[in-house]
């Protein structure tokens, strides 16, 4: 095994310039630090990122806390954050809350966490008051919907624009009277249903287009039995429609299978889009037209947030960022391709 006193001696250096380089810390020269890298990389020399954390007092474990795992977009986070900490020498340990508050106030109570270097937090019942009562005295960013104040550093997508985009995809394309699977009525308070149905009639407003409010159908836990269902009640119901924006896409496939056992034709008599960009969502019949959250640079974005606090070894690392990514719209064959003549 190569060790860091073989690439002192290749690059002509002392054992702490070469610890200075690899680590990013400042003093040595830009001469210097090119030939200590040039030794690295020629002896194939690797850190012992193991023994680096043990020196530092950390564990190497990050914890993801997320209300479940039984839809594609958290178990997908979990695979790129896992990805990336590896990368970087860490490992990720998932803990499921359930969603509920005594379930989320269990993970991050301060016991809990203590193990951890880091905490990435997506609560859904509580708010960063209650994290701060815990007393964590780990780093925490937050991963969701809801604007919270500003004491952690919070990454979220851009539910409200990313559903008024979609809605005015479908608007452009003709469709009046666009079915919201999985909406809700404003009440004021801020989840992922309610700020991609506040895009929704955002995009109607903007269009001049009243809201049909049958139209807004509830799909509880916005799985694809939930799509499938909310379709057939409008059915039923003899509601009809010409545009269905779902969102997620997991209720959008079985929005595809709905309209396909009623015998109508998408996109021709019914326009879908779906929200999330799921992998399968290239795969359907038809392709399925959705919002990318761009979920690649969220999950770079948590963990840059979070490592930059945690290798510091302090929670009081620079301004508390709040981040907001931005979706954009993938157009596949479940949207009609030109807008009407």
């Amino acid at each position: 095994m190569v060790k860091m006193s073989d690439v002192a001696r290749e690059a002509g250096v002392s054992k702490m310039t070469v610890s200075n380089v690899i680590n990013g810390r400042p003093g040595a020269s830009e001469d210097t630090r090119a030939r200590v890298l040039e030794a690295v990389a020629r002896l194939g020399y690797q850190v012992n990122a193991t023994a680096r954390q043990l020196r530092a007092g950390r564990s190497g474990a990050i914890g993801l806390l997320v209300p479940h795992l039984d839809g594609p977009y958290y178990s997908h986070l979990a695979a790129r954050l896992d990805t990336l900490a590896q990368s970087r020498g860490y490992h990720v340990i998932i803990e499921r809350t359930g969603a509920s508050r005594e379930g989320e106030l269990a993970a991050i109570s301060a016991e809990r966490v203590r193990p951890y270097d880091g905490v990435v937090f997506s609560p859904v019942q509580i708010d960063s008051a209650d994290v701060r009562r815990a007393g964590v005295e780990v780093p925490v960013v937050l991963l969701g919907e809801r604007r919270l104040s500003g004491e952690f550093d919070h990454v979220m997508m851009d539910n409200v624009g990313g559903a008024e985009l979609a809605t005015s995809y479908l608007l452009e394309r003709g469709a009046r009277r666009i079915a919201l699977i999985g909406g809700r009525p404003e009440t004021g308070v801020d989840s992922m249903a309610t700020l991609r149905s506040r895009g929704y009639r955002g995009a109607h407003a903007k269009a001049g287009v009243p809201v049909d409010e049958r139209l807004v159908v509830d799909a509880a836990s916005f799985t694809t039995k939930d799509g499938y269902e909310a379709v057939m009640r409008l059915h039923r119901d003899g509601i009809s429609f010409d545009g269905s924006f779902a969102l997620t896409d997991a209720a959008a496939m079985g929005a595809l299978r709905a309209l396909a056992d009623i015998g109508l034709r998408v996109p021709d008599d019914v326009q879908v889009v779906g929200f999330d960009n799921d992998a399968e969502s290239e795969y359907l019949v038809p392709r399925l037209t959705t919002m990318d959250p761009d979920n690649d640079s969220m999950a770079e974005r948590i963990m840059e947030l979070l490592l930059r606090r945690v290798e510091a070894g302090t929670s009081e690392v620079g301004d508390v960022v709040e981040s907001v990514m931005s979706a954009r719209i993938v157009v596949r064959e479940s949207t009609l391709a030109h807008m009407p003549g």
